[in-house]
């Protein structure tokens, strides 16, 4: 089915019905694996879509998902193309964020224990979890149409906080006109909240520094403790992505398009239903930067309770904010001429080149920050963006290290035990509500992030920065 162009570059050949080839980076034995189930017919299904441009992508980590692989990456042209909801996900702007610390290792450990028990205390987790803010619906219209600036002006942050977010924390075009109040009311409650799933929030440390150049530019260095956090947003997104299918699997219908997936709905860029998604999506990434900056101010402050310190004194600044579920309008080269395109990202980051003017100021000369979790007690990774994901991948890399089961079949073959005992022979703190979390979200449930992230590496997509290192977890 698939043809290899190099030793990490694999094509399905356009065939009947596709607009455009697929494009898989992966080594040979995680390509091999990916045609084990249906991430390739959905990747080839993707192809078949209207106004797609160049080639549908995979990144390594891909795997099956709703309609359109997780992993996925689709770029439609602006004039005339499409929005599809499948393509982005349920959980809109689900994405990562580092913090950095002064800290070392020798200054956490005597007091890791008790760090990890003010996280799980000040940080919300689990299915349903909720905090009270004290906030009014007021203050979720401003949250979704204005972003962390908001937010901070309220005192959850510093304004460099926002100048180290992907958009600067704030997507242009949101209007809660478009969200249903069902939405409304599930995110009222959920601002500042972790969630549960692959949801996480870490105390890790930097293991090893690949790139001596950018991580400086990065202020990143051996033995230095950061903070990772990956969330989205929450059951505001999930409703809306919920309310939107519904709408477009109607448009469907209406105009008789008839899909190979009907998951693959979709509605033309212009119609009132594709404006209205885009307001609501917009909303949504707003709700789930705000979301991440709450968390921050709860670990800042954790760990201000915990070693006595201000967070200033303790260095904790933000590195970057990265969305893996989105669509943006962004401009690329496609075949030598200049376009407008609506990329869509599901569980793909983007990974900016030195240079372009979305990257932030600090950055710009080495490259976007691309924050790349592994698995429960596994490595994780600090990637930057090259200029051959520009030409190759419309500036997408890799989002995490990828499923390799589905969350039943974890739970039924992995033993909670096994995981337990593997995360306390690494000397890992672990905190979670549920413990079936323990099995779903096992180290053997997932590929291998450094396979993953080999693979993006010797493909030139992304630079490897940095390895980082869990000893501390917190999960729903």
């Amino acid at each position: 089915m698939i043809k290899k162009i190099h030793d990490f570059l694999w094509e399905v050949e356009k065939e009947d019905g596709m607009n455009v080839p697929v494009h898989l980076y992966a080594s040979e034995s995680i390509a091999e694996n990916m045609q084990k189930d249906r991430t390739l017919s959905q990747a080839v299904n993707a192809a078949k879509l209207p106004s797609i441009v160049k080639h549908m992508l995979v990144m390594p980590d891909g795997h099956e998902g709703y309609g359109f692989p997780v992993g996925g990456v689709a770029a439609f042209d602006a004039e005339n193309g499409i929005i599809s909801p499948g393509a982005i996900g349920f959980d809109i702007n689900c994405g990562m964020r580092l913090i950095k610390t002064n800290l070392t290792e020798r200054d956490i450990k005597p007091k890791l224990s008790q760090l990890m028990d003010r996280l799980f205390a000040n940080v919300p987790s689990g299915v349903g979890s909720k905090v009270n803010l004290s906030l009014t619906q007021a203050d979720l219209e401003r949250i979704a149409t204005e972003g962390v600036d908001y937010i901070i002006q309220k005192g959850f942050g510093i304004k460099e906080d926002a100048e180290r977010i992907e958009e600067n924390g704030a997507m242009e075009g949101a209007d809660t006109s478009a969200v249903s109040q069902m939405a409304k009311k599930r995110g009222l409650h959920e601002v500042g909240t972790l969630g549960a799933g692959n949801h996480f929030l870490e105390v890790q440390k930097i293991e090893k520094v690949f790139d001596e150049r950018i991580a400086k530019a990065f202020g990143l260095e051996e033995g230095q403790i950061v903070v990772m956090l990956h969330s989205g947003s929450r059951g505001y997104g999930h409703q809306i992505c919920s309310d939107y299918l519904k709408v477009l699997s109607d448009y469907q219908r209406r105009k008789g398009i008839v899909l190979d997936d009907p998951e693959l709905a979709y509605a033309e860029i212009g119609s009132k239903e594709a404006d209205a998604y885009l307001k609501a999506m917009s909303a949504a990434v707003n709700f789930a930067f705000v979301n991440r900056q709450v968390m921050t101010n709860s670990i800042r402050r954790s760990f201000e309770e915990t070693f006595g310190r201000s967070a200033d004194a303790m260095g904790m600044e933000l590195l970057y904010d990265v969305a893996h579920n989105i669509a943006k309008l962004e401009e690329h080269d496609v075949d030598g001429k200049r376009m407008r395109l609506y990329v869509h990202r599901k569980g793909a980051t983007r990974a900016f080149a030195p240079g372009r003017r979305e990257v932030p100021k600090i950055y710009r000369e080495a490259g976007q920050p691309v924050i790349i979790p592994g698995s429960m007690g596994t490595a994780s990774y600090v990637l930057a963006g090259r200029e051959e994901a520009m030409k190759e991948t419309f500036g997408s890399s890799c989002h995490g290290s990828g499923r390799l089961m589905s969350r039943h079949a974890a739970i039924r073959s992995i033993p909670a035990s096994r995981t337990l005992d593997d995360l306390k022979s690494k000397g890992v703190e672990l905190r979670v509500r549920n413990k079936s979390l323990i099995s779903e979200e096992a180290e053997w449930a997932y590929k291998n992030v450094d396979e993953v992230v080999g693979s993006i590496a010797r493909a030139h997509i992304s630079n490897i920065v940095a390895r980082l290192i869990p000893i501390g977890v917190a999960k729903g």
